[in-house]
């Protein structure tokens, strides 16, 4: 028989295991309630995250009113204020040339002389014909008095005498016919010399001693000299639509040229063509240059900068914050509740990296740069965490 003691097991009791299980359930319960309501923050900081994302970051500029007008630069060239190419009137031989170019001349002062035998001849026949006139006039007026003489003892009738008192008024008109034909040669035998026509420089000579010289312009005759006024010279400028009411006359520009980089004159319009070219958009301007330095040169070409006055009620946006779309040129801007409102606008002025705006925007607007694509009307934005820009580019 065994001598180890017995150990009878006790039975848990009821109320313990009661108390066990609903721990356990509560420890449980905790569990999954936690779990959940953490999936539930976690979904809900998604969303937020997420709607959050939808809503574009956007920069805001504000409109900037120019302070000075833009600058206008136009090519433009430069012509002689008086140009006379002079052709020759009388045909013959160049007998000689005082005149080379670049020659300062005086008005009246002698270029050339022509020879003109033939006109010599013609003046020389015109004489004659004068002095033949002369003396068949003599002698019908003395044939006239004899026999207005004869009239009062009624030798005569009086058609005899009216015959020869018609006869004397003839040779009388021949004379005169005579004498204006003369005048007429002696004239022409005056522009044997060729002279100046005003104070200027020869700026060309297309002659030379002995060349057959024809009388007229164009296909008949060829142009000798050319005598140019250089004291002023007219700037030829033609001018966009959009700018032509802003260049008035009176207004002042500065006239560059490439032969003295860095020398700036002073230019001032005198006249406009008050017209549009249908072919080029553009308007003719003219200026006076004062050259009594003589530096610049008349045919040569030269840059013309304007300074434009400052528009009213005109701001300057960057390019970047143009949208063109379906609905034509607009502006994103922001409204209340930081709402998007696009504004329709009208440019004056392209300046490459900003632009002038004309109408359609206000310097108090909040202009969205760079617009994100798909915005429309009444959508929402959020401000980019940098600071706001404070003026357009450029």
């Amino acid at each position: 028989m065994s001598s180890e003691p017995i150990v009878t097991s006790q039975p848990v009791p009821r109320r313990r295991l009661v108390i066990i299980g609903v721990i356990g359930i509560a420890i449980a319960i905790t569990v999954v309630a936690a779990g959940v309501t953490l999936r539930a923050v976690d979904a809900r900081n998604l969303k937020s995250w997420t709607n959050a994302q939808t809503v574009p970051t956007v920069t805001v500029i504000h409109p900037v009113s120019a302070a000075n007008g833009p600058t206008l630069d136009l090519p433009s060239h430069l012509e002689a204020y008086s140009r006379a190419p002079i052709f020759a009137r009388v045909s013959g031989y160049l007998k000689s040339w005082d005149a080379e170019i670049g020659t300062p001349v005086k008005a009246g002062q002698l270029l050339a002389v022509i020879e003109s035998p033939e006109l010599d001849q013609q003046l020389l026949q015109a004489r004659a014909d004068l002095a033949s006139a002369q003396a068949n006039a003599a002698l019908a007026g003395t044939t006239a008095k004899r026999w207005q003489a004869l009239l009062g003892t009624d030798s005569v009738a009086q058609q005899e005498v009216d015959e020869r008192t018609g006869d004397y008024t003839a040779k009388k008109a021949a004379v005169a016919a005579a004498q204006a034909n003369v005048d007429r040669l002696l004239a022409t035998k005056g522009f044997e010399r060729i002279v100046a026509p005003f104070d200027g420089v020869v700026t060309a000579r297309d002659t030379d001693v002995g060349a057959l010289i024809n009388a007229g312009s164009g296909g008949a005759g060829q142009e000798l000299f050319v005598v140019s006024d250089v004291k002023r010279l007219r700037v030829y400028v033609q001018v966009p639509q959009s700018f032509a009411p802003d260049v008035r006359s009176g207004t002042t520009a500065t006239l560059t040229v490439p032969e003295y980089p860095g020398q700036r004159f002073t230019a001032r319009v005198v006249a406009s063509a008050d017209s549009v070219n249908a072919a080029s958009g553009t308007t003719l301007v003219q200026l006076l240059v004062d050259n009594s330095d003589g530096k610049l040169l008349p045919g040569g070409f030269a840059s013309l900068q304007f300074k434009l006055p400052v528009q009213q009620n005109a701001v300057r946006v960057p390019a970047s914050a143009l949208v063109f779309d379906a609905h034509g040129l607009r502006v994103a801007t922001l409204g209340a509740n930081n709402q998007v409102v696009f504004r329709t606008v009208t440019i004056n002025r392209d300046f490459g990296d900003s632009v002038e705006i004309g109408s359609g925007l206000d310097a108090t607007d909040r202009v969205i740069d760079t617009p994100p694509d798909g915005l429309v009307d009444g959508d929402r934005v959020q401000l980019a965490s940098s600071a706001t820009k404070g003026g357009a580019h450029g």
